[in-house]
Formats: C-alpha cells, structure tokens, sequence
C-alpha cells in the first residue's frame, strides 16, 4: 500500500557503455532509493495499523471503565458478556511482539512480508507449540526407557534367585 505521492524516476545521462561505472552507480542508487520507497510504505501501513489498534485499545478500555462503574454500582444486568480467553490471550501476545519489537531494532532484517507466504507469527506460534509437543514426548518416551530399564533389572534379580 503506498501512501499518497507518486514514485518519479529521475533520468540522468549515461555514457553510451551500460557496463560504465557511472551505469553501475546510477542502477545502485535507483535499486537503494526504491528499497527505500519500500520501508516507506511498509512503515505507513504499520503506523495505520498502529492507530487503529490503538483506537480500539482505547474503545476497549472505556468499555471495561464501564463495566467496573457497573460493578461497584451493584448493576449486574449491565456488566454484560465474559471477556473472552481467547481475545485476552491475543492481546497478551500482540503486546508482547510490540513490546519485543520496541526493545529489538532488528526485528525486520528478515524478508519483506510480501515475500513471505504465510504470516510469521503464526509460524512462530506453531513452532512453539510443536517445540513443546515434541519435549512432552521425549519426557514420555525417557520415562518409558526408564521404567523399562527398571523392569528389566527387577528380572534380572528375580533370574538369579
């Protein structure tokens, strides 16, 4: 999404050799000027997505103002519905990246995002909860081993007996 200007390309005079070093210079300066334009953008569409995150945090926290004026008033047919676990978790996980990309300046070393064919965090998400799973079954299957080795020892001793 680009903002409100035009991209405009300016065109200098090159000698007639395209392999010139002039050449050379001139297409590194347009390739880093539209890498450039790129971040641009990039960082438009985070600002705006910023503000409207930050306009609904900000619904949100009148909202929840509302209901605790509700409780402490002794109202209870106004409190309205539960505050969701799976928003709450969502929220706690947006915060944290925010936070973690506040606090870490190369969060976006890595490809664009309109290079990348599925989102991030949930890859992040994903590997995490996989992570997880597979040291669960590692703590069974070491358990497992164990208790194995203990029952193959108990028959040893009841062999020599």
């Amino acid at each position: 999404m680009a903002c409100g200007g035009s991209y405009s390309v300016v065109i200098v005079p090159l000698q007639n050799n395209l392999h010139s070093l002039d050449s050379l210079r001139f297409f590194l300066w347009l390739k880093r000027l539209r890498a450039l334009e790129r971040e641009k953008d990039l960082l438009w569409t985070g600002l705006q997505g910023l503000e409207q995150a930050r306009l609904w945090y900000q619904h949100q926290l009148q909202e929840n103002t509302l209901r605790q004026a509700s409780v402490w008033s002794g109202n209870w047919e106004q409190v309205g519905g539960v505050f969701s676990c799976l928003l709450r978790s969502r929220m706690q996980r947006i915060n944290g990246s925010l936070g973690s990309l506040m606090c870490d300046p190369c969060v976006w070393s890595g490809p664009a995002p309109e290079e990348t064919e599925g989102s991030d965090t949930d890859l992040r998400w994903q590997n995490a909860a996989l992570v997880q799973e597979v040291s669960q079954k590692n703590r069974q299957i070491s358990l497992l081993e164990l208790e194995r080795d203990n029952l193959l020892q108990e028959l040893d001793d009841l062999q020599y007996y």
